[in-house]
């Protein structure tokens, strides 16, 4: 969808790649999507994608954090299979954040981030600030809607073969 608007000086703005608004998603697109290849990188030196640091974090989520008791029995479950649970959260996280910086497939990339943050507010409650996490969370659904890969992205290369695809 192309939303053409008359800009103030004359011209027209392009929402769907060329104008402000693009480049400033796309600014936030590639934000976040460095910040899920730091954070991989940060928990690799860690150790947090072995069993034992993965079942350690989670379980001091479930013992330090607010969340609802049924999400505290999901985490349990997440640590009690941490030999799967953790590679795959490091397979997420740097998937994720590549995807983000050149925005390829930015849409479902960014559904999940959105989910995966969501996911990580909710066991960090109470541990931390709230809006820590809140404001990704919140960015990385604003980059699903507004189609933050069509600028700055190779989605826009996509975008220009197939535009009605809801992919990018």
């Amino acid at each position: 969808m192309t939303t053409a608007v008359q800009a103030p000086m004359g011209g027209t703005a392009n929402f769907a790649g060329g104008s402000s608004a693009a480049s400033g998603l796309a600014l936030v697109r590639v934000t976040i999507g460095a910040m899920f290849v730091w954070v991989f990188f940060e928990n690799l030196g860690k150790g947090l994608y072995t069993a034992a640091g993965y079942a350690g974090l989670i379980r001091h989520y479930i013992e330090a954090s607010h969340s609802p008791a049924i999400w505290k029995a999901v985490m349990a479950i997440a640590a009690n299979h941490a030999r799967m649970a953790a590679p795959m959260q490091g397979f997420t996280e740097i998937s994720i954040g590549i995807l983000l910086v050149i925005g390829l497939l930015t849409r479902p990339a960014a559904v999940v981030a959105f989910l995966f943050l969501g996911s990580l507010w909710i066991s960090e409650w109470g541990t931390s600030w709230i809006w820590e996490l809140l404001v990704p969370v919140l960015a990385s659904l604003g980059l699903a809607i507004g189609r933050a890969g069509r600028a700055w992205g190779v989605d826009a290369l996509l975008a220009a073969r197939q535009p009605a695809s809801p992919w990018w």
